[in-house]
């Protein structure tokens, strides 16, 4: 336990954190910030304060998926850079590795993504032609398609990270100017960061 002496006071680090990321996560469920203030005893505006002080984009919810492609690390990082909620990139090495699964597991962890993607309000979707017509089938929401060639497409394509760059800035400044518009209805959606890991960690394997 690392303990810091300000003043009079010994401070643990480790109670400090612990506290700021049950009050987050408790915003993160649902709470309002009364309702996590009240809970744990402190003002609302310091909750605030909190969200305030660790913020790093604003706006709708915003996924990224792409295959195959030679480039997914890049891909990755760009994700990253742009604070999206969700990032898979994937080889058509990779992608061979999930199809030769068994069929229970890959239909499962299909299924599980599409129900993920449902609560996104927008997709940006990095595939075949055919790829990008099925998820805007699928998903009743946003997709953005960036095609990558005609299907079947089955060998690594290197996609132009400038020009997927300038698709997600144009997406993310425009799902930010429609949040600031408009006020968007709350959603319920859990520990957000921690479901899109798990997920890509699935597909990974």
């Amino acid at each position: 336990m690392k303990l810091r002496r300000i003043g009079d006071k010994v401070i643990s680090e480790e109670k400090l954190y612990a506290a700021i990321d049950a009050i987050l996560t408790d915003r993160e469920n649902g709470a309002t910030q009364g309702e996590t203030a009240e809970a744990f005893h402190v003002q609302r505006s310091f909750v605030s304060f909190l969200e305030t002080l660790g913020e790093v984009r604003r706006g709708s919810r915003v996924a990224l998926i792409a295959f195959p492609v030679s480039n997914a690390e890049q891909i990755v990082e760009l994700g990253k850079r742009y604070n999206l909620d969700l990032v898979l990139a994937l080889s058509q090495h990779q992608r061979e590795s999930i199809e030769m699964a068994s069929g229970v597991s890959v239909f499962n962890t299909v299924i599980d993504t599409i129900e993920e993607l449902i609560d996104y309000d927008v997709v940006i979707i990095c595939a075949s032609d055919a790829r990008i017509a099925s998820f805007e089938r699928i998903l009743a929401v946003n997709v953005v398609g960036h095609i990558l060639g005609e299907s079947p497409l089955r060998q690594d394509v290197e996609v132009d990270i400038d020009s997927l760059e300038q698709l997600i800035a144009a997406v993310v400044i425009q799902e930010s100017q429609d949040t600031a518009a408009a006020e968007k209805p709350k959603r319920v959606v859990g520990p957000v960061q921690r479901r899109a890991g798990e997920l890509v960690e699935r597909w990974r394997k």
